[in-house]
């Protein structure tokens, strides 16, 4: 398995992969999409996956993973998102992505999607989100010809802890090794000397 630094790329200890939306709009979404742009920072590479070649939880070892985040640029075409086990269903919950500085310009659209796995009698919800990022039209670049028929997104996929449509703002927050043993010591009733 790999260490967290070696999928997030060259960051220096303590550092790690935590971007806003408008970050992973601007940032990395925005130079996919133009060629000439560089990638900010260089050293975090986003792969490139298609929708159908993974369920999410295969996601481990083919996305950019960081706390409990996993990170990969995709292609929307004919609005389908399935996979060999299930699909993304989008929840109708679409969020502008608002760039303050520059006086509440709208710079991207973020959508939420839950997935389902397809058994044979039902469709099951499970409790994996993905949200996925789109720049606004007004910052998209003019599209090659072999991709008149599709959009580059952004998507970041973790499992939620809730029952709730798997929006949570409360999700559980890992905790270091020392933050563990920390824990651990106050539920016992441990006397310092003075």
């Amino acid at each position: 398995m790999m260490m967290e630094d070696q999928r997030v790329g060259n960051l220096p200890p303590g550092f790690s992969f935590d971007p806003t939306d408008e970050e992973l709009v601007l940032y990395y979404l925005k130079s996919k999409l133009a060629a000439s742009l560089p990638f900010y920072p260089s050293s975090i590479n986003i792969p490139v996956l298609d929708f159908s070649s993974s369920d999410p939880w295969e996601l481990n070892e083919k996305a950019l993973w960081s706390k409990n985040q996993w990170y990969f640029f995709s292609q929307v075409k004919e609005n389908i998102r399935a996979t060999r086990k299930g699909y993304w269903k989008e929840l109708n919950m679409n969020e502008p992505i608002i760039l303050i500085s520059c006086g509440e310009k709208i710079v991207g659209i973020k959508k939420y999607f839950v997935y389902y796995i397809n058994n044979i009698h039902e469709e099951v919800q499970t409790s994996w989100i993905m949200e996925e990022f789109h720049l606004s039209s007004n910052n998209s670049f003019e599209k090659r010809e072999n991709e008149k028929l599709s959009e580059w997104v952004l998507c970041r996929v973790h499992e939620s802890n809730s029952d709730s449509q798997g929006i949570n703002c409360d999700d559980e927050v890992e905790l270091s090794a020392l933050d563990e043993v920390f824990l651990s010591m106050e539920e016992e009733e441990i006397s310092f000397p003075y």
